[in-house]
């Protein structure tokens, strides 16, 4: 129709907004999507989201292994209790767990189970919850509202938030009730401890409830060769949203309470939500499989350390500057437009949504090193 405005092509990224530093240069829709049918050969692995990669073998087999025969539904079955266990043990603590089928309904449902209506929630400006999913932590938790806040690379402060706490306490005013964090962050950098523990101290000082959404946990823990208990529940987590489904399962996130009090309920909530699966062994029994004997960390240490070359490959061809650190999974360029174009054209697929020119080369736990050589010589050619 006449005057409307022509869709964004399913699953592209809105843009984040401007950058400092990065220059609004051009505007494409829907590009790599636009121009995939033009490629003559397309590359086999690509660098727009590890969502585009497919099922490990690990959880593939575990899969595969949960049908045969039958199984009490609901969750109520051996591979969802034993799933919950592991997630215990790699805590190294009690907790509840719940499985979902996604990430936008794990934090939604988490921060509506921490707020009331009348609270607010305080997130970083480019936060997932507040650029990604179509504003369902905010329906979800009947009105209450998310408080933006800046910060260097992704990241929350504690004088940051301290802030937003302090800057109306009136009653005509949403009142700060949650922090949440994303870990690793949408500009792939990563929180460490002290800096969790940090905002976890902010968030006891004004009793605000700390929220993690975790999509690419396994990609932080491996980046920083920590214990995960040190970058939740002994930095003061209260809930986590472990992702799965990014580093190698097919569908399913955790919902990870270390604060067993508020997850009472969280049971009807989740069904509610419409998020209780009633075949809940075909959600848990891949997470069985790469938690087993650490498979979860190999297969994250094997996507951040293909961003590591791509980092270096990159950085080094004339004209490409990076954004951001690289230190997980993700790799931030600045690009000309004929060098995107070009690219598109040989078939490569990638998001560029940071400010305008911008780009993000995602690896995830099938990138091979060919792929990544692969890619920055088009990169160089394109540059030339």
């Amino acid at each position: 129709m006449p005057g409307r405005r022509r869709p964004r092509a399913p699953g592209h990224p809105p843009r984040l907004g401007p950058i400092p530093g990065v220059r609004r240069r051009w505007r494409v829709a829907a590009g790599p999507f636009r121009r995939l049918h033009e490629a003559v050969t397309r590359p086999a692995r690509h660098f727009a989201s590890d969502n585009y990669a497919g099922i490990t073998p690990e959880a593939w087999a575990a899969l595969a292994e949960a049908n045969t025969d039958h199984a009490p539904a609901y969750g109520n079955d051996p591979w969802t209790q034993r799933a919950a266990d592991l997630i215990r043990e790699v805590f190294e603590t009690p907790c509840e767990v719940f499985f979902v089928f996604n990430g936008t309904a794990a934090n939604s449902l988490a921060l509506a189970h921490s707020t009331q209506s009348y609270h607010s929630v305080l997130c970083h400006e480019v936060a997932h919850v507040e650029k990604d999913e179509c504003g369902a932590p905010e329906f979800f938790g009947n009105g209450s509202k998310l408080l933006l806040l800046p910060g260097e690379n992704g990241k929350l402060t504690p004088a940051g938030i301290e802030e937003a706490v302090l800057r109306r306490t009136d009653i005509h005013y949403p009142k700060p009730r949650v922090v949440t964090v994303t870990q690793s962050t949408e500009v792939g950098t990563v929180y460490t401890p002290a800096e969790l523990r940090a905002i976890g101290a902010m968030a006891k000082k004004h009793r605000l409830r700390f929220h993690m959404d975790g999509a690419r946990f396994a990609n932080a823990v491996a980046a920083l060769g920590c214990a995960p208990r040190e970058v939740t529940w002994q930095a003061g987590v209260d809930v986590l949203c472990f992702g799965g489904t990014k580093n190698g399962i097919h569908v399913g996130e955790a919902v990870v309470f270390f604060n067993r009090e508020l997850a009472a309920e969280f049971d009807y909530r989740a069904k509610q939500g419409g998020q209780l699966c009633s075949k809940m062994r075909f959600v848990s029994a891949p997470w069985v499989g790469m938690l087993r004997e650490g498979t979860w960390l190999r297969h994250a240490t094997q996507a951040n350390r293909m961003a590591r070359l791509m980092h270096e490959l990159v950085s080094a061809v004339p004209g490409v500057r990076i954004l951001f650190p690289t230190e997980a999974n993700a790799v931030f360029v600045d690009l000309p437009k004929r060098a995107i174009e070009a690219m598109w054209a040989k078939g490569w697929m990638f998001y560029n949504f940071i400010g305008e020119g911008g780009c993000r080369l995602m690896c995830s736990w099938d990138t091979r090193e060919e792929d990544v050589r692969s890619f920055a010589s088009d990169l160089a050619a394109a540059m030339a």
